[in-house]
């Protein structure tokens, strides 16, 4: 039984996962080329995507988190400087923003997609490794099964509206029950490696340079012996 719906396998290895061509919303620029693995009813998405070409986008339609497995994007916003995107890095393209979208060569993404019918933050905000990390809340004590883990976080973009929240996160290794998901999550592993646990007891491992998704609701378990680092889309929804 899968707890996660894994996106991507750092090793090249193929995932069990299900993905299905479509658009997000008419207005999709990556319509042709977008894989999705999930969508919610909260207007959430995530997947894969292998794109090459130029796109220029007059205004981007939603809120999307990209990470780059494979190749080279280049992203330039309207009146800033191109941010080339390579191998385990991302970053969060704010809706409405005007941008030019360039891949010279095939590029392969995971990507995290959200509907806002009311922007407040455009442009593109770049998901960095080295964060600037911030001590951050620990687990509660009821649901550990070992010491509580030091963590920290680097939220370098919110969109109230759509309830999307993104940035990078680290702890030291812990040991956490299963229980449900707390909300949508999506993670792309940049240090550590990561045991998810099932109600059945299987375990998925992910490891450094792996991507997945874990809904909200899905009863899930953590367990990890070293530290871990990863990318993170968050997005709270009414239960």
């Amino acid at each position: 039984m899968s707890v996660a719906i894994v996106l991507h396998r750092a090793d090249g290895a193929p995932v069990s996962t299900y993905f299905r061509r479509a658009a997000f919303g008419k207005d999709d620029p990556f319509a042709q080329h977008r894989e999705i693995a999930w969508e919610g009813p909260d207007s959430m998405i995530a997947g894969r995507t292998s794109f090459v070409g130029e796109l220029d986008v007059a205004s981007f339609p939603h809120i999307e988190t990209i990470v780059v497995s494979e190749g080279k994007l280049t992203l330039t916003a309207a009146g800033a400087a191109p941010l080339v995107l390579g191998p385990q890095t991302g970053a969060v393209i704010g809706c409405g923003t005007s941008l030019r979208i360039v891949a010279e060569s095939r590029v392969q993404f995971s990507f995290c997609a959200a509907a806002c019918d009311k922007p407040t933050k455009r442009g593109i905000t770049p998901l960095r490794a080295d964060a600037d990390f911030k001590p951050s809340r620990s687990l509660p004590p009821e649901v550990l099964l070992g010491p509580a883990p030091e963590c920290r976080s680097d939220n370098v973009f919110t969109e109230d509206g759509a309830q999307y929240s993104a940035g990078t996160w680290d702890s030291t290794p812990y040991h956490r029950i299963v229980r449900p998901h707390r909300q949508n999550e999506f993670m792309h592993l940049l240090a550590g490696s990561v045991r998810f646990a099932a109600p059945d007891g299987s375990m998925l491992s992910m490891g450094t340079g792996d991507a997945l998704f874990v809904p909200q609701g899905a009863a899930v378990g953590w367990e990890s012996s070293d530290r871990v680092a990863k990318f993170y889309v968050v997005q709270a929804v009414q239960a």
